[in-house]
């Protein structure tokens, strides 16, 4: 009796970080030391990006790439990037379940930490405190998906449209699309 509830049970759902890394690290200052004579008057690009690596069977490494650019007028004050790394033991979910916790959950996760080696990059070059704001990451996957479905919509309708036909524009968008990477500005 008791083996008949378990089979009928949905699989249990886990989530274990097995291990949070720093995988690169880069801070450049291509305008030094004249940079630090000029009026501080910083312009902040902020690029994202998430990659997901199966390792093994329900183990994933996500990594979360942040480049934090600052320009003062248009000389490049400085660069810094860091690709902050988890290992998950992600089971139990469906897929799209499963995308989300990759592509929107880890990198809630890595983010603070990402956040902190970019502040102490920035301070131990010299430059004036940068505080890297939060993201929504929960957005950023939502609005991904949005435009994932829209390009397939546009691809499926030119495919239907040229019926018989090669539909160059379809096939285009198809390819085209990159998910997990976001410019916030």
């Amino acid at each position: 009796m008791a083996d008949e509830q378990a089979t009928n049970e949905a699989p249990q759902q886990q989530f274990i970080i097995q291990k949070i890394y720093c995988k690169d690290i880069s801070f450049e200052t291509p305008n030094s030391p004249a940079m630090f004579t000029e009026k501080w008057e910083p312009e902040l690009k902020l690029d994202l990006n998430t990659t997901v690596n199966p390792l093994a069977e329900n183990v994933f490494e996500v990594v979360l790439t942040v480049t934090a650019t600052v320009k003062v007028g248009e000389k490049t004050a400085f660069l810094a990037e860091v690709e902050q790394a988890g290992i998950f033991n992600i089971s139990g979910f469906e897929k799209p379940q499963l995308d989300a916790m990759l592509g929107s959950y880890s990198p809630n996760i890595l983010y603070p930490y990402a956040r902190e080696v970019i502040t102490d990059l920035v301070n131990k070059g010299g430059f004036p405190q940068l505080i890297v704001q939060p993201v929504n990451f929960d957005a950023i996957y939502a609005q991904q998906l949005q435009q994932r479905q829209a390009e397939q919509e546009k691809s499926s309708e030119g495919t239907n449209s040229a019926e018989g036909s090669n539909s160059a524009e379809g096939s285009k968008l198809a390819e085209g699309s990159k998910p997990g990477s976001e410019s916030v500005h």
